[in-house]
């Protein structure tokens, strides 16, 4: 049976590299792996998985590299019936890899991942909530520079307890003057002044988690007004504890009170999960397939040609 259709909106590219691809990455670089590679992906705690996702970041050194993370994700995403995904990168500032090339390396395989699995994919880069306010804009300049090549958005990620959105305010107003909308991670960790924060300061266009804003039932029912997508990532909420069971994930009580919600990876080599089963973690938790379907479509920061053709493929489909 083909894969129904899936829109993805948050997936870091870092956390898509599975250990057969590092080693192959690795070894071209010259780049040192630990002898117990496989056991870096068996997610122990948050520190861990940080752990294994700064080892794979550092690994990926060249255009070809971050070419071939974009082009090998499209593979497995369109597998599981992805139509279109949005991936997040760290620019890489703090490991002195040439910016360009990096951005031209996401970009390119962006546009070699349409041609070779038919998945249309943009391009979101985050800014670490540890980077300066300097390195933050600096980001935010190269996203507006490449936003003829496919960057839509711009992102806060990082640790979110104890880093505030506020200070990168400057950024985001850069950003959002060059014509690049603000997707922030708010509200995985951290509370729902937290997601007010992305709203207010950083103007967020959608939010990235944002499911602990159920602690406050008047922000809930504000981004229902607002039409304001969350990006839930059921499984990844799991393995990281932001929830302690799926049984008590806040993604019903945000749907019941009118919250539109997509569904997505986030960073599934390293979470043991991929889209087929973040999915299938949504259906039980009442958020039907067409339902974060369409979620996707009003939250992908593409154009209005691109978003027509998404509904089309939606409305096309027999749900049943």
């Amino acid at each position: 049976m083909t894969a129904f259709p899936k829109i993805e909106l948050h997936v870091h590219l870092e956390g898509t590299v599975r250990a057969p691809t590092l080693k192959e990455i690795a070894k071209r670089n010259d780049y040192a792996l630990p002898d117990d590679l496989e056991s870096m992906y068996a997610f122990r705690d948050f520190a861990h998985f940080l752990t294994t996702f700064e080892l794979t970041a550092g690994a990926l050194q060249r255009y070809d590299d971050f070419r071939q993370v974009v082009v090998d994700y499209a593979a497995e995403a369109a597998s599981h019936g992805a139509v279109y995904l949005e991936g997040i990168f760290a620019p890489g500032l703090w490991r002195g890899v040439d910016t360009d090339e990096l951005f031209s390396g996401y970009c390119d395989g962006a546009v070699e991942a349409r041609e070779l699995h038919g998945v249309e994919i943009r391009l979101t880069p985050d800014i670490p909530r540890v980077y300066s306010l300097d390195d933050a804009m600096t980001t935010a300049r190269f996203a507006v520079e490449y936003r003829d090549r496919g960057v839509v958005g711009i992102g806060l990620g990082g640790p979110e307890a104890g880093h505030p959105p506020e200070p990168y305010a400057p950024a985001f107003a850069l950003a959002r003057e060059g014509g690049v909308r603000s997707v922030p991670h708010a509200g995985e960790v951290a509370g729902a002044a937290s997601v007010r924060g992305a709203l207010e300061a950083l103007g967020a266009d959608r939010l990235r988690h944002g499911i602990r804003a159920v602690e406050d039932a008047g922000l809930v029912d504000e981004l229902a007004g607002r039409g304001t997508v969350l990006d839930v990532c059921p499984l990844s909420n799991l393995r990281t504890g932001a929830v302690a069971s799926l049984a008590e994930h806040p993604l019903p009580r945000l749907v019941a009170a009118g919250v539109l919600c997509s569904i997505s990876t986030d960073d599934p080599a390293m979470f043991d999960t991929d889209l087929t089963r973040d999915y299938e973690a949504a259906e039980t938790l009442g958020l039907s397939p067409r339902a974060a379907y369409e979620a996707g479509v009003a939250g992908a920061l593409c154009d209005a040609e691109t978003r027509a053709r998404l509904q089309a493929v939606g409305d096309g489909y027999d749900w049943r």
